[in-house]
């Protein structure tokens, strides 16, 4: 039996995320996952790829919003209210999309700008800003925040399990950055999930998750080195590319619990 075993959502895109027992699941994946991100001078987008220090900077959740501390200085933590209540409107650039974004204000982007030592803005993604997936995976028209592409990522926490039995230095699973992590099955399971349902909710799967050098990051210490990426090449590499967890699609909206049943309907051919 496959039964979800965690589940995390990350407030600000590429900072630290939240364990949570339960979340809905909205139009663009877990509700408030990636509806807030930090922007360049340009408008465009940051993340622990260029800013490893992204890492150190931990939401939790309080009444009307977010506070944000960072886990190694003392510095006082910041009040992030869940969407600005009035704030500039303008177009921002997450990879190859263009989208809009509200600003907060000038006293909020300061801080992000002394702990992380750049230049830098926070935004929201209102409602009215639709953010398309990929055409060439996109089924009816589903949207996202500002993921890097897709509403939802899943990892079965066997293929974990099975990387770490490889590693000189187990690695906990924050390293990838998923939203939904289940138990049971064989490793690798989540490459072949075609189509399955949690709780009436139908999820797809539609491509294997590419992964970049974030997994090399140490998110407690921004500490750097070539693993797991070195050994996940070994043997989960294909098109120049290191798959990693399952982006996935779904229809319809409602709670998912840790420990709900996951329902698988339909398999594919593995990734690899």
């Amino acid at each position: 039996m496959l039964t979800v075993s965690g589940l995390f959502i990350y407030p600000v895109k590429s900072l630290a995320g939240i364990a949570v027992d339960s979340a809905m699941v909205t139009s663009r994946g877990l509700q408030h996952d990636r509806r807030l991100m930090l922007v360049d001078q340009n408008n465009c987008f940051l993340t622990q790829r260029a800013y490893p220090q992204m890492a150190l900077l931990q939401p939790a959740w309080a009444p009307g919003g977010l506070y944000i501390h960072h886990k190694k200085n003392t510095v006082d933590p910041v009040f992030i209210p869940q969407q600005p209540v009035a704030g500039i409107r303008a177009q921002v650039t997450v990879w190859d999309d263009v989208c809009e974004g509200i600003f907060y204000p000038n006293s909020i982007n300061e801080w992000f700008s002394n702990v992380l030592g750049i230049r830098c803005s926070l935004v929201y993604m209102p409602d009215s800003s639709e953010r398309l997936v990929d055409k060439r995976y996109a089924q009816k028209g589903e949207i996202t925040s500002f993921s890097d592409g897709y509403p939802i990522l899943i990892i079965s926490q066997s293929s974990l399990d099975d990387l770490n039995i490889r590693l000189a230095n187990p690695i906990p699973m924050n390293r990838f950055r998923p939203n939904i992590v289940f138990s049971g099955g064989e490793p690798f399971l989540e490459d072949k999930l075609s189509e399955f349902r949690i709780n009436n909710i139908v999820f797809k799967g539609v491509k294997p998750c590419a992964r970049c050098t974030i997994p090399t990051i140490d998110q407690d210490d921004i500490s750097t080195s070539k693993e797991p990426l070195k050994t996940l090449a070994t043997y989960r590499f294909k098109d120049n590319k290191i798959l990693f967890g399952q982006n996935l699609l779904h229809e319809g909206d409602g709670t998912i619990r840790l420990g709900d049943t996951i329902d698988v309907k339909t398999y594919q051919p593995a990734a690899i």
